[in-house]
């Protein structure tokens, strides 16, 4: 196999992976801070979708500690195969959530105006969410792409 930057057992993989749990975990938590974010179905969506993605990308993050400190190589194609369908699943997951989230909320600011409108929706905070869900995801789909490169490269 390949040795890329940003493969698992690698130092840029263990980056990567931090990078996404911490961008997914703060989208998050930023969502579940705003007052109202569960009044709208998109919202909820996005907290479950960052919330595997943090869960998902923390496994792997103590996978990639682990290899590193053992000193022992991931390249295998069953587990870079595993690792390839998982974050392609939650990749899937997260572009559906982001994506939602962020119609949602442009249907809330610039369409009905319905943040000005005094109902208490903390719009900015939706919006720093779901960019943060974004960067999340481009980090994950950074990574598939590198895992996908793997497992193609393996056969």
């Amino acid at each position: 196999m390949k040795d890329l930057l940003g493969s698992p057992g690698k130092v840029s993989g263990l980056i990567l992976r931090i990078a996404q749990c911490l961008f997914a975990s703060a989208s998050a938590v930023v969502m579940v801070s705003a007052s109202g974010f569960s009044r709208t179905t998109a919202f909820c969506f996005l907290v479950a979708a960052m919330g595997l993605q943090t869960l998902w990308s923390f496994l792997l993050l103590c996978i990639d500690i682990h290899a590193l400190r053992v000193k022992r190589d991931l390249q295998n194609h069953i587990l870079v195969s595993l690792f390839a369908v998982g974050d392609w699943v939650t990749a899937i997951l997260s572009l559906a959530a982001a994506c939602s989230s962020g119609g949602v909320v442009i249907v809330f600011s610039k369409d009905t105006n319905l943040c000005h409108a005094g109902l208490h929706l903390a719009c900015s905070m939706f919006q720093i969410a779901v960019g943060l869900a974004f960067v999340s995801w481009f980090l994950l789909a950074l990574s598939s792409g590198i895992l996908f490169w793997l497992v193609a490269s393996s056969t």
